[in-house]
Formats: C-alpha cells, structure tokens, sequence
C-alpha cells in the first residue's frame, strides 16, 4: 500500500488515467448489474410468491450476473471480447450491432464513460492508498443504484445493506468517520427519511419515498458520520426539487408519477463524501466572515 501511496503522489496522472481505463471497465461490468439485478430479482420474488400460494413455479432458465454471456438482444448473437471493450467497441462499431445492426443504447458508453471519470476524481482527491480504495467501491455502488433506482423506483437491498455494514465496519479504523459517529449517522439518517415517510403518509395517505431511500441515507451516514446527513439531506433535497420542477415545467411530467429520491441521495452522498469539508468550510466563512 506504501508503495501504491507513493506512486499516486509521485505520478498523479499516470495514476488517475490508469484508474479512468479501470473505471472504463468496471462500468461495463456496471451496466450488467443495472440490467440484470432487477430482473433476478423478480424472478425470485415470482418464485417465492409461488411457494406461499403453492403454486407450481414456471420453468426458467439460469440467470444471473455472469449467465447467460453478453450478448445482442435483439438477435441474441454472442458478444465476443473484442467487441465488448469498454467505450472503444461502442465507437467502433458506431453504435450498432455488427451482426444484426441493431443500435445499441448510447446509455452503456455514457455508463463506462462516468464511472472512468468518477474514478479517476476519486483518486484524484484520496490517492492510491485506503481511502482512495474505498471510496472507489462507495462510488461504483452509488452509480449501480442510482441508475436501478431510475429505471426501477427500487434500491436493492443487496447493494444498500453491503454499504451500510462496509461504512460501519471502515469506521473502526476511522477511514472516513469515527465509530460513534458513524453509528450514529447510520440510525439518525434511516430515522430521519423514516420519520418523513409516516409524516407524509398520515398527512396524505400516500407514500412519499420508499425504505430503500431509509437504507441508503443510513448508509451514507455509516461511512461519513452524522455530522454529513443535513450537508447531504440539503443537497439532495435541492437538486431533486429543481430536476422535478424543471420536469414538470419542461417536459410535461405527471406530478401524479413518483420521481425516485435515491438518485439525488447518491449524489448528494458522493459530493458530500469528496467535498463535504470544503464546502461546509466554505460556507462557515461566508456566514461567520472573520473581523
């Protein structure tokens, strides 16, 4: 890990561009997991639900992260690895199969592209030592959920849950947040969300937000602590108001259809986590100027 330490603070960019080409590769493993969990986890719900009713559960082939292989799924020919390189095959094959011509969604490059970038920022703030390690894993999570959360309204509970005991766990050794702190952090933020959930929904009879958004606040306040939950809950709640509104105002959204908050509190968390200091430093200079 020394040696490591010392290489990302002697060559910063060769560093960084190396962890941009390991971004570029996780994102495509990334973008797996955002198309495949949901569906497996559909499959076992449909399984279980036929246990209880004892029913018959129908025949289904085997699925999961690593079966069946890549391929195209319009006319199912495998995808080999020379056409399965990160970013590179998706320019080459001008964004097309090259079997049946099919376009290929511009989604999957954007996917890979953010997750190289948001790396290589990570180890641009940490370095290559344990935190820099870490907080890699933190990210590459929170952009799986944020784009499940999107497509789904659901944050699996086998990603949130993972967090949450690894920024527990981490604080032992006070990486990003001491013990107390982060216990703390972890109950305050799946109580705060909670509490505003029976809030609303005695108010209003509806549900405002699902447990997935308890368990992902909670998670964020495990690995930062508590002091980051109102910095995160304002950031959040600021950028997610504004995308509503502008949602509703520009493209005509139903105010009746649910806009997923797990996506705003995965970025909140991620900001908060790089430049969480900086910014509440900042903001404490300009509310208290020294005289």
């Amino acid at each position: 890990m020394e040696t490591l330490a010392f290489l990302s603070s002697a060559h910063p960019l060769w560093v960084t561009g190396v962890i941009f080409i390991l971004g570029l590769i996780v994102g495509s493993f990334l973008n797996v997991v955002i198309y495949r969990l949901p569906i497996m986890m559909n499959r076992e719900w449909r399984s279980q639900c036929s246990e209880l009713l004892e029913l018959e559960a129908p025949p289904s082939e085997r699925f999961n992260l690593a079966f069946p292989g890549s391929h195209c799924p319009a006319c199912k020919h495998p995808i080999g690895a020379l056409q399965n390189i990160p970013l590179l095959s998706y320019l080459l094959q001008r964004g097309k199969c090259r079997h049946c011509s099919t376009p290929i969604s511009i989604r999957y490059p954007f996917i890979e592209l953010i997750t190289g970038i948001m790396s290589a920022v990570v180890i641009w703030q940490f370095g290559l030592g344990w935190q820099g390690i870490f907080a890699l894993l933190f990210t590459w999570v929170l952009i799986a959920l944020t784009v499940i959360d999107f497509d789904h309204q659901l944050l699996p509970d086998s990603l949130t849950m993972p967090l949450l005991w690894l920024g527990l766990l981490l604080s032992l050794s006070n990486l990003f947040a001491e013990t107390h702190a982060s216990i703390i952090g972890a109950v305050a933020g799946y109580l705060l969300l909670w509490s505003v959930y029976w809030i609303f929904k005695l108010a209003t009879g509806k549900e405002g937000m699902g447990y997935g958004d308890f368990k992902l606040l909670a998670a964020l306040g495990a690995w930062m602590g508590w002091e980051a939950i109102p910095l995160i809950v304002l950031l959040s709640s600021l950028v997610g108001a504004s995308v509503g509104v502008s949602l509703i105002l520009f493209r005509g959204h139903n105010r009746q259809l649910p806009i997923p908050f797990g996506p705003y509190l995965a970025a909140a968390g991620w900001i908060a986590l790089l430049w969480g200091n900086d910014i509440v430093g900042s903001y404490l200079r300009l509310a208290m100027p020294a005289h």
